[in-house]
C-alpha cells in the first residue's frame, strides 16, 4: 500500500447516492430504517477509510435520528463528514438528504453520527491521522 502523499489533503466527506427501490420499502412504501442505517454505515465507513488510508470497523453507531419518511422512487444522498480524530477513533457524521427527481425538491431526513476505529494489518487499532485545522476565510 503507499503513502499517502503529504502535500495533498485527506478527503474527509464521502457522498453516496441511491434510488429507492420498492424492495427497499415495507408496507406504507417508505424506507425499512435498517436500510437507511447500513447506507449511513457504509459512508461513514468510505469516509474514513479513506482518510485514513487503512482498514476500519464500525465501533458505534450513536444518535441517529430519524426526522422524515424516505419515500419509493426518491433519490437519496448520504454525506458522511469526518468531524473529530482521536488515537485511532474517527467520529463521523452522517446525514441523509432526499431529493424529488420531478421537482429538485430536497429534505434532510435522517443524521446519526458513527464512530469508525482504524486497523492495523493484524487487527489491532493503529493510529489514525490527524485532522488538519480549519481553514480560515478572510
Amino acid at each position: 500500500m503507499s503513502e499517502h502523499p503529504s502535500h495533498e489533503p485527506r478527503p474527509t466527506e464521502a457522498r453516496l447516492l441511491h434510488m429507492v427501490f420498492p424492495d427497499h420499502t415495507n408496507h406504507l412504501g417508505t424506507l425499512f430504517g435498517g436500510q437507511a442505517l447500513a447506507w449511513m454505515d457504509m459512508s461513514a465507513f468510505i469516509a474514513a477509510s479513506r482518510y485514513a488510508r487503512t482498514t476500519v470497523v464500525t465501533a458505534r453507531s450513536e444518535q441517529v435520528d430519524f426526522n422524515q419518511p424516505i419515500h419509493k422512487g426518491d433519490l437519496v444522498e448520504v454525506i458522511a463528514r469526518i468531524v473529530k480524530v482521536g488515537r485511532s477513533s474517527m467520529n463521523v457524521d452522517v446525514e441523509v438528504i432526499t431529493e424529488d427527481l420531478l421537482s429538485g425538491e430536497r429534505k434532510l431526513c435522517t443524521r446519526g453520527h458513527f464512530v469508525m476505529i482504524a486497523l492495523d494489518p493484524l487487527g489491532r487499532p493503529t493510529q489514525a491521522p490527524p485532522l488538519p485545522p480549519p481553514v480560515v476565510q478572510d
